[in-house]
């Protein structure tokens, strides 16, 4: 064997195995949302979560994850991509049993240490997965656990305190557990065959085998995730940990209307002089039927004409404020605050910047919104096209409104 070979095969003797539990259908937690290693957690699946950590772990190599006969669908959704990355195998009865067939799948792995996980714990870290592994031996297995903080009392037939028990060398078990992997498959085997089913977890088997098992510091943060509660206070804690993505939406809006004979143009809610007037069904003010358009995109309802059909009478002659206004309202009723409103008119004439600022404080009341989140700018079109004749007026807008929570993944 060369050096190069004989490195990798170092390489693949020292991975270590992963089994993770996740077929249980965990009643205390609720059903309402489906078993709790499928439930959602800082928008993410618990399972999801615990099964990503020990794929990035550089020390594990297989991993096989015991689901319940009826999750396959429901496993892969979770997991995503990850689901082609691990072994999965339909679970036992009993949580025992699960990580009996757990471990017989990776038989052909050969590992020489494994590690037992439930899915419910998804805030183990690498420095717990580290201390565990370096504590498993040939003979020897190795259980993260926290010294018992709490008062420990037992409970009387009659149900009053029966006792105080002393919390010295007390210790609350969590997972992974380490074990070197025959003899935990042994005794999990021997266990199987002799009917013994009553484990509540693989310490316990392997201490019934004779196999000695180290304590190492656990993690206060390795919850496991029993109650609805529980699932409920994860996801408190991951959203107020995860990057957040404001829902701001952006709409854009586009109007152009011809002139016709008159004495003046509105724009923007301002009249203004000119041998001309636009021509449109209602006062054909082209910036505020653009705000409109963009107000409306932002909450995906429809357009101008959508609202305000010119087919409909009642809109003949109308001030075009009632229709930002009328855009505003549905914007607010969503949630949504808005936060600027950008108006670019495109005209060689009238010039704009003389009515600039009461444009500006007319569109101000008009959104109940500052001055300062409101821009009207004008250009002309270099004499190009219709615009550059001065045949009509066109106007772009552009609307920022901010929405209540995120932009969902």
């Amino acid at each position: 064997m060369t050096d190069a070979s004989e490195k990798q095969a170092s390489a693949a003797d020292d991975k270590v195995a992963v089994v993770i539990v996740a077929a249980g259908r965990g009643a205390r937690a609720g059903q309402a949302d489906g078993p709790k290693q499928y439930q959602r957690i800082g928008g993410r699946a618990v399972i999801a979560r615990t099964v990503d950590i020990f794929l990035t772990h550089p020390r594990i190599g297989p991993v096989v994850v015991a689901i319940h006969a009826d999750d396959s669908a429901l496993f892969r959704s979770a997991v995503g991509a990850n689901a082609d990355r691990v072994v999965t195998v339909t679970g036992g009865a009993s949580r025992q049993d699960s990580v009996r067939l757990g471990l017989l799948a990776l038989r052909g792995h050969a590992p020489g240490q494994v590690l037992v996980h439930d899915a419910v714990r998804p805030f183990v870290d690498a420095e717990l997965i580290d201390r565990t592994i370096a504590a498993i031996g040939e003979r020897q297995g190795a259980l993260p656990a926290l010294p018992v903080a709490d008062t420990l009392k037992r409970e009387s037939a009659a149900g009053m305190i029966g006792e105080t028990v002393s919390r010295n060398g007390l210790h609350a078990a969590q997972t992974p557990q380490g074990f070197p992997f025959w003899p935990i498959l042994a005794a999990h085997e021997k266990a199987h065959h002799l009917g013994k089913a009553d484990f509540t977890d693989d310490a316990a088997i392997a201490e019934w085998a004779h196999i000695p098992v180290k304590i190492v510091p656990g993690s206060p943060d390795n919850v496991k995730l029993t109650w609805a509660r529980d699932i409920s206070m994860a996801d408190q804690r991951l959203s107020g940990e995860r990057p957040r993505f404001p829902d701001i939406r952006t709409g854009n809006g586009y109007d152009v209307h011809a002139f016709e004979p008159g004495d003046h143009v509105t724009l923007c809610g301002v009249s203004i002089p000119h041998d001309k007037k636009l021509s449109g069904h209602s006062d054909a003010d082209v910036g505020l039927h653009a705000l409109t358009d963009a107000l409306l995109a932002t909450c995906g309802a429809g357009d101008i004409g959508t609202h305000f059909p010119p087919s409909d009478p009642q809109w003949k002659g109308v001030a075009s404020r009632i229709f930002v206004e009328h855009a505003a309202k549905l914007v607010r009723a969503r949630g949504g605050r808005i936060a600027n409103a950008d108006i670019t008119l495109i005209c060689e004439a009238p010039r704009v910047g003389p009515h600039r600022e009461a444009m500006t404080e007319t569109l101000s009341a008009m959104l109940a919104i500052s001055r300062d989140r409101i821009s009207i700018k004008a250009t002309t079109n270099e004499k190009l096209g219709f615009i550059g004749r001065e045949e009509g007026i066109a106007a772009i807008a552009t609307a920022s409104v901010v929405f209540p929570g995120d932009v969902p993944e």
